[in-house]
């Protein structure tokens, strides 16, 4: 009996440190408005790409994913693929970001023909700073919309893989980012 009674107890504690972690994450999300992180990574096309840079130019589309070859992931790579030409006429610099390391990533981009960049977080600092760090594994599936100012313009917590570039293509589009001028 006694053994149930702290079995329990420490259900209750677990539960409750879990409840804090979330309020705490919650707290720290960015949002709407904010500034966005700096961050300095390596892409799969075996460049480092860094935001500040990246927004003397255009937007920026950061589109966190939890781990290379699951299915979500793999669902959303295909997307971005196969449907990236709604996205290269906008004035938008778009990747898919993961805590897994460059190898796992670079992989991941030639078995799915991913044409654009995959960033690679294996310190997980920058998902720590865009707050969708979980459990300290992996990174939520959220996608960030950055503005050449630097800050957030829209944050999607609800991707949808299998529409990720439908989505990402109207969502430019909504919030005015312009198209690309021939040069």
């Amino acid at each position: 009996m006694r053994s149930v009674k702290i079995y329990r107890a420490g259900l209750r504690s677990a539960a409750l440190v879990l409840m804090v972690i979330s309020l705490v994450s919650s707290a720290l999300a960015l949002e709407i408005g904010d500034q966005a992180p700096d961050f300095k990574l390596q892409a799969t096309d075996g460049k480092t790409y860094q935001l500040s840079e990246l927004l003397k130019q255009q937007a920026v589309v950061l589109a966190w994913y939890p781990f290379a070859f699951t299915r979500g992931c793999t669902i959303e790579c295909k997307s971005l693929a196969e449907n990236g030409h709604l996205l290269k006429d906008l004035e938008v610099a778009y990747f898919m970001a993961s805590v897994d390391p460059i190898e796992k990533n670079k992989e991941f981009a030639a078995q799915y023909a991913a044409d654009f960049p995959l960033l690679s977080d294996p310190d997980k600092q920058a998902a720590r700073d865009y707050g969708v760090l979980s459990m300290g594994l992996f990174a939520k599936r959220h996608t960030f919309y950055i503005g050449k100012d630097g800050k957030i313009l829209f944050v999607d917590r609800d991707v949808q893989p299998a529409s990720s570039a439908q989505d990402m293509a109207f969502k430019l589009n909504e919030l005015g980012i312009p198209k690309r001028t021939a040069s």
